[in-house]
């Protein structure tokens, strides 16, 4: 089946599920002419095709290679710092990097946060003290897992904004932003910024070492010397800038999804203190409308997947929002639905390249709507037009303006 997809469009931006639902049916893969690649948008292929050797993580090489030697250079540096993530590399070397960063995600050391995660969410909700409204992607979403990695990394709360700045001038260009002409420039720039302080950070731990990840990274590279000193830099910065991009997304996704259901959002008020339930809700918002829209592979070789034929280089888009929304995979998959017994989805990827950070945005996402729906029993959406990312990797919203109940004057919680 023929159709135009066209992930630009402001139609796709706003709403992508229709389009998706059109290319499932399409074919396993079929080319597009807007992305000048092939599309995967079922379940089973999407799953298949992130576990497959023959598919590259790194499009960061083509990328860079294909570029003029002038426009090349004129981002040295954040080329450098690209080829040295984790999320852009294949093995040995991602096998490497992963086995190093393992040791400061560890899921002991992940849920050893939940108190003071907690003491964030709670903080930033007694700031809306007094208010009836606010913007809850800026003054909550964003917040507070940029806090939390702050506090992993052992980066000072002072400096999050910053740090904030930089990273999205680095997400202009990792995600594919589609409406950013200067983004090149941009994010070279924000890479030689975050390479300097991070650099300071690493020597700073070296000299006298702390309990935070960067601190547990640096002893784990140096002992059994694993990374050199531009790794750990570009290490310390990929956990920045992922450690908090997808969960801010969940959350504002989640609490969307919340307030344009009511009866679900009644469903988890009434079962707020089971964090078993919580949790498997917390899955239903990642598999509905999670924050991962697409992830892009390249062939490393010709293949043929099911007598589609790829040729060495061709890119290939994997919709994991798509792949959430299968027929074939759940019942009613364009239901919103909390209490769902199995909740498949592949919004932290899969495969080797599965994200790290995963069960630290899962408890984040758990204690949050814990505590906001707890203290913040009148919540709801302001009416208006939402305006959603335009990249081809990430959904989410700018804004999310909520009414949350509270006369000027009066409190935040119950």
């Amino acid at each position: 089946m023929a159709f135009d997809f066209e992930p630009r469009s402001a139609a796709f931006i706003a709403d992508p599920y229709p389009a998706l639902a059109q290319a499932r049916a399409a074919a396993a893969l079929f080319h597009s002419k807007a992305l000048g690649g092939w599309v995967a948008a079922g379940f089973a292929d999407c799953k298949a095709l992130l576990k497959d050797p023959r598919l590259s993580a790194d499009r960061m090489t083509p990328f860079f290679g294909h570029l003029a030697p002038s426009a090349r250079d004129a981002v040295a540096t954040l080329e450098a710092m690209m080829k040295r993530w984790a999320v852009f590399v294949d093995p040995p070397v991602h096998t490497r990097l992963r086995g190093l960063m393992n040791k400061a995600f560890s899921p002991r050391a992940i849920e050893s946060l939940a108190p003071a995660i907690q003491a964030r969410v709670d903080a930033l909700i007694d700031g809306f003290e007094g208010r009836a409204q606010i913007d809850f992607i800026r003054e909550f979403a964003y917040p507070l897992p940029a806090c939390v990695i702050a506090d992993l990394l052992g980066v000072p709360i002072a400096d999050v904004d910053l740090l904030k700045r930089w990273s999205d001038d680095l997400g202009a260009f990792v995600l594919t932003a589609r409406a950013s002409p200067d983004k090149y420039v941009r994010a070279e720039a924000a890479a030689k910024e975050m390479q300097s302080y991070f650099d300071a950070l690493v020597t700073a731990r070296r000299a006298k070492p702390g309990t935070d990840a960067a601190s547990w990274l640096i002893e784990a590279a140096d002992a059994i010397a694993a990374m050199d000193g531009p790794e750990l830099t570009a290490t310390c910065v990929l956990l920045l800038f992922a450690g908090h991009e997808t969960t801010t997304h969940l959350l504002g996704n989640g609490l969307w999804a919340l307030l344009a259901h009511p009866a679900e959002l009644a469903r988890l008020r009434a079962r707020i203190g089971d964090d078993a339930f919580v949790a498997g809700a917390v899955e239903e918002m990642l598999r509905w409308d999670g924050p991962s829209l697409a992830q892009v592979r390249i062939a490393r070789e010709d293949i043929d997947w099911n007598g589609t034929k790829l040729q060495r280089g061709a890119r290939v888009f994997l919709m994991l929002a798509g792949a959430a929304r299968d027929p074939s995979n759940c019942e009613a998959p364009d239901r919103f639905d909390l209490s769902r017994a199995e909740t498949p989805h592949l919004a932290f990827g899969y495969g080797i390249h599965f994200c790290i950070g995963a069960p630290l945005a899962r408890l984040e996402a758990r204690i949050a709507f814990q505590r906001l729906l707890a203290r913040l029993p009148h919540l709801a959406l302001v009416p208006g037009p939402l305006e959603w990312s335009d990249n081809l990797v990430v959904r989410g919203l700018h804004r999310l303006e909520i009414e949350i109940g509270v006369a000027a004057g009066g409190r935040a919680h119950a």
